[in-house]
């Protein structure tokens, strides 16, 4: 499972001119599952999004969680992310998980973190989205949590 997450002072998703997510002051979380994903993957991506350190503390530091700050997440599914760009020019997306394996783990990811923290808003899976956002720093890191290799 990849995430790549940035810090923003605001982020929307929108699907035809409406919003179907929105927060203020967080993090936006664009989510790929890959093929061999499962459950682990998915609880160590909600444990990382929650509990990474990447807001500042009184010193300025970047040494507070999302959980720390009470900010929003905003989780999109995005697959691309899972795509494999080592040849060629046409990226092959053979890595990613195929459509019913990965919104079973992406709403299986979003109930998670919605069960440790609010607020929580979501796109809407396999739609075509809008994104919006204002990335406070920049700040931007790429969170994997790999599947297990396979047997």
């Amino acid at each position: 499972m990849i995430a790549l997450i940035q810090r923003v002072t605001e982020a929307a998703v929108h699907i035809n001119g409406t919003t179907v997510g929105a927060i203020g002051q967080g993090l936006l979380a664009l989510v790929a599952v890959e093929r061999g994903d499962g459950e682990p993957q998915v609880s160590r991506m909600a444990e990382r999004l929650l509990g990474y350190r990447i807001f500042a503390d009184a010193e300025g530091r970047m040494n507070l969680s999302l959980t720390e700050t009470g900010g929003g997440l905003l989780l999109v599914s995005q697959f691309t992310l899972a795509a494999d760009t080592a040849k060629g020019m046409r990226p092959s997306f053979t890595p990613a998980a195929d459509p019913e394996t990965g919104r079973r783990l992406f709403d299986s990811l979003a109930e998670t973190v919605r069960s440790r923290h609010t607020p929580i808003s979501t796109g809407r899976f396999g739609a075509d989205m809008q994104v919006s956002l204002v990335n406070d720093g920049p700040v931007t890191f790429l969170l994997r949590c790999p599947p297990a290799p396979a047997a």
